[in-house]
């Protein structure tokens, strides 16, 4: 692997000197600015060789980087370790931006071993390919540039010419999202874009994101790994709707059922806006499509019941198989998928599934290879983040799990993260703020012992969309999006060190209306997720009353909703895992 990205850094070296760049910059988005993209554009991991799902890789002449951010810091060493390219920690105050290190390195005196570059002007141009960054952003680096004397190029993209056997655009067929699932019709949605185009006095808009395009139009697809959606534009008028789609993709049903909502079909490119009219809107449609009907969330609890008995069934079966031997990161993540795979309407997994055990668990977005893929044993900790897409809801589940002897340390941390969990699922908070405004609470006892974690607390989930969804986050910094009821967001806090172990314990939980006050109406979490929680680690005298009450009371939800669907064997572990938990002596 690291001979095969020092031989493509030195091919496109090569380019770099024939085109005249003096740097090139490849991000982790493709055209439509999804989080997940196509094989197609995942040119980033082609050149660099770290394959996380955030990061942005740079080649210069002489020198290369990859930014990315705290999730990815263990992975990328590790990836990157013996390959061209130094890590950049994205979000560290001492890292430079990418462009700001761009400067700084193309206006550096060459080293001794760089190539020789004729003095000419083109020595200080920088080459993206333009397709795959927004406006915005192209000319944000342009202002940056100049400023330094440095051109930008937006007109080639060299993995079409260095990438030998580059993955197509897929082609994959479209299919209808029914009614039954959807909630709403399309027409329906269409109108209610509409009238937000009037509200802002625009005439247009252009959808290029791919879970936007599928919400509206009641459409799934297989053309990115783990998310049922499919690569096309939509350009949308107050008075046309125009899907731009590759044919193959459509079999004579799907477009019969989209020209009977009033849907148009051209090839796919980026349409022009030219005479679409004179103002485009706002987006209006991520809000809309956070904010779930009465059938979805209907159908994210089907899913869960689902889901929750195939947790049940794999937990159950964990323990004795580790004790007899032979588990192994791959082998449980294969038994877990095989017993979801089992149940009603699912459609395959949300992601790519995080089975860590001990060191590993501190690397968050973790995931097994043959090189790496650990032995179990019964001792220590298993970090287990795993969901499946369901043709009624998306599931989005982690559990830390004990799997024998612990260390006090790994105790405390579990103990820490349980009561970040449960103080957040707690809170009652105003309609309409934003998730950064209650993140702290799920971080406080932790930061009473100088801990803290990198990543966000809580993230949207679509409904049979993708597992991440905006606009709203629970994160420390900054996410201004309100939170509303009919929101799905996840309650995930952890707490990762390092060569040691890895802590999370996650729940997807659904937004609801809380009452109103002389103070204005009130929120809270509901759990939608059901799956016990593992209690082996929990340092009792740690917790309050509060906790443990919340505690059993979750148990006892999970309890009277999955032992109805499950055998004698399974039921009677499951009573076993829910057994109510004493008030810690002493506290109040």
């Amino acid at each position: 692997m690291h001979k095969d990205i020092i031989e493509k850094v030195q091919a496109l070296r090569h380019f770099m000197k024939q085109e005249g760049f003096a740097a090139f910059i490849f991000p982790s988005t493709d055209p439509h600015q999804g989080e997940y993209v196509p094989a197609h554009w995942m040119t980033r991991q082609w050149i660099s060789g770290f394959d996380g799902s955030a990061g942005t890789a740079v080649v210069t002449t002489d020198d290369a980087a990859l930014w990315t951010d705290s999730r990815y810091f263990i992975a990328a060493e590790e990836q990157l370790r013996n390959t061209p390219f130094r890590l950049m920690k994205d979000g560290l105050p001492e890292t430079p931006s990418v462009t700001d290190w761009i400067c700084e390195t193309l206006q550096a005196p060459k080293s001794k071993n760089a190539e020789d570059l004729d003095e000419t002007a083109n020595e200080k141009t920088v080459g993206i390919d333009g397709n795959v960054f927004t406006e915005a952003d192209i000319k944000a680096m342009e202002a940056a540039f100049g400023k330094a004397g440095i051109k930008l190029r937006t007109d080639l993209d060299p993995a079409e010419i260095l990438w030998t056997n580059r993955p197509p655009i897929p082609k994959n067929k479209v299919e209808i999202q029914p009614l039954e699932y959807a909630g709403e019709t399309a027409q329906s949605k269409i109108a209610r874009v509409r009238q937000a185009l009037r509200e802002q006095r625009a005439d247009h808009i252009l959808v290029s994101m791919l879970d936007e395009i599928a919400w509206l139009l009641n459409l799934r697809g297989s053309d990115v790994h783990c998310n049922p959606v499919f690569v096309s534009y939509i350009l949308l008028t107050l008075h046309d709707v125009t899907l731009f789609i590759d044919n193959e993709k459509l079999d004579d049903a799907t477009k019969e059922y989209l020209q009977s909502i009033g849907v148009g079909i051209c090839p796919y490119k980026k349409p022009s806006t030219e005479n679409a009219g004179t103002k485009a809107a706002l987006n209006p449609i991520p809000e809309m499509k956070a904010i779930k009907n009465e059938t979805e969330i209907r159908g994210f609890r089907k899913a869960m019941l689902r889901d929750g008995v195939a947790m049940v069934k794999f937990l159950r079966w964990l323990k004795p198989a580790v004790e007899a031997g032979n588990e192994t990161e791959i082998s449980i993540d294969r038994k877990l998928t095989e017993l979801r795979s089992e149940q009603a309407l699912y459609r395959g997994l949300s992601f790519d599934t995080i089975a860590a055990y001990g060191s590993h668990g501190a690397i968050v977005h973790y995931e097994a290879t043959p090189e790496t893929d650990a032995t179990l044993e019964p001792k220590g900790l298993l970090l287990l983040d795993s969901g499946a897409q369901y043709q009624d809801g998306t599931t989005d589940i982690t559990r830390t799990i004990a799997l024998g002897p612990l260390t006090d340390e790994e105790r405390l941390d579990y103990t820490l993260v349980l009561k970040g969990h449960i103080r957040l699922a707690l809170t009652r908070f105003p309609d309409g703020i934003s998730g950064t405004q209650i993140d702290a609470l799920a971080r406080y006892a932790m930061w009473q012992h100088g801990i803290n974690y990198g990543h966000g607390t809580g993230h949207g989930v679509g409904s049979y969309l993708c597992v991440h969804e905006g606009p709203h986050q629970i994160r420390h910094s900054w996410k201004p999006a309100p939170l509303r009821a009919g929101m799905t967001v996840t309650n995930e806090p952890g707490i990762y060190r390092a060569g040691k172990h890895g802590v999370r314990i996650e729940n997807t939980m659904l937004i609801v209306p809380d009452g109103t006050t002389e103070f204005g109406s009130f929120l809270r979490l509901e759990p939608l997720t059901l799956c016990p929680i593992e209690l082996a680690p929990v340092i009792w005298e740690m917790m309050t009353c509060e906790e443990a009450d919340y505690l059993n009371a979750y148990h006892k939800y999970v309890y009277d909703s999955l032992s109805p669907l499950l055998d004698e064997e399974d039921r009677q572990w499951l009573q076993a895992q829910c057994s109510p938990a004493s008030c810690p002596t002493g506290l109040k």
